[in-house]
């Protein structure tokens, strides 16, 4: 199971999450798209969700606190106790024994992050 994890700022464009799933490696082979649960219904990743054809998962801040991930993030270190919530969340959707195949990459305006993983669901 292949998921893509995306962190965003609350003014996010559809344009912004594109381009950082592109450049992590683009939505072929996607079984989902996961982000921390209160931006889950965030209307530029529904609509992203949508042109992927596939379902968002919400992982929970408190189960992204934690979770080990490459890149580092002091910011986000501090907000949700993960280096990056486009890694964790990727990492906690593919469920145990998950590994990144993409690292976090960040889009050109800095509002969108994404990570994809890939593992045996949850």
């Amino acid at each position: 199971m292949k998921v893509a994890g995306l962190g965003f700022k609350k003014d996010v464009t559809l344009a912004s999450l594109r381009e950082a799933l592109e450049a992590a490696g683009g939505p072929d082979g996607l079984a989902a798209v996961a982000t921390v649960s209160d931006k889950a219904d965030a209307e530029a990743l529904k609509q992203l969700a949508g042109e992927c054809g596939v379902p968002i998962k919400g992982i929970a801040a408190e189960m992204l606190a934690g979770i080990e991930t490459p890149t580092q993030s002091k910011l986000i270190a501090k907000k949700f106790g993960t280096g990056s919530v486009a890694e964790a969340a990727a990492l906690a959707a593919a469920g145990p024994g998950a590994r990144l195949i993409a690292t976090r990459v960040v889009s050109q305006d800095r509002t969108a992050t994404a990570a994809i993983a890939e593992g045996d669901g949850a």
